[in-house]
C-alpha cells in the first residue's frame, strides 16, 4: 500500500510535473499488470511501458515520487515493482 504520510504537502507546484509526463496520453493499463499476468506477456508490457518512460521529460520526478512513497504497483519512473522494491531495500540496509 502506498505510504501517503511520505508525501509532501498539497502544493500544486509540487505535483505539476505529472501533467508533463509522457504517459499522460497513454492508456494506464500499460503501466499496471492485470491479475495473473506472468512471463513473456508481462515482460513485453513492462518493456513497452518503460519505453514510454525513457522518453519522458519528468522521469526523475516520477521515479523520486515512486521511491519516496514506496508505490507498490505498476511501472513508475521507468522502474517495475521489483526494481523499486530492490532499491528501497538497499536504501533501508544502508540506513541501518
Amino acid at each position: 500500500m502506498t505510504d501517503y504520510n511520505r508525501l509532501p504537502g498539497p502544493a500544486l507546484d509540487r505535483w505539476d510535473w505529472q501533467e508533463q509526463g509522457a504517459c499522460v496520453t497513454t492508456d494506464t493499463e500499460l503501466f499496471f499488470h492485470p491479475d495473473n499476468e506472468r512471463g513473456p506477456r508481462r515482460e513485453a508490457r513492462e518493456a513497452e511501458a518503460k519505453a514510454v518512460c525513457a522518453r519522458c521529460p519528468v522521469l526523475a520526478q516520477c521515479r523520486a515520487y515512486a521511491l519516496a512513497t514506496r508505490e507498490p504497483f505498476g511501472v513508475w519512473g521507468g522502474l517495475s515493482e521489483p526494481e523499486r522494491e530492490a532499491i528501497v531495500a538497499r536504501q533501508l540496509m544502508r540506513a541501518s
